[in-house]
């Protein structure tokens, strides 16, 4: 199955952007499933998918941010 790319921005997180890029593959039964790929550094992505754009977009816009402010805070109390 073959992802198209439908969209790329960038989110900003405090002082940090990252890349956000959307893509739409088609199902084997002939459905639309969208995905997203935040990229947080050089092989660290976080995918996410669902069946609506708009959805994905709000999902990303939300996790994005409480992803690195988990990861923040394992690193310091791990420390």
């Amino acid at each position: 199955m073959q992802r198209t790319l439908v969209k790329s921005e960038a989110v900003a997180v405090e002082d940090q952007t990252f890349q956000v890029r959307y893509f739409e593959q088609m199902t084997m039964r002939g459905l639309r499933r969208f995905s997203a790929e935040i990229l947080l550094g050089p092989g660290d992505r976080i995918i996410l998918d669902d069946d609506s754009l708009p959805t994905l977009e709000a999902r990303a816009a939300r996790l994005a941010p409480a992803t690195l402010y988990s990861r923040l805070l394992a690193r310091a109390t791990a420390a």
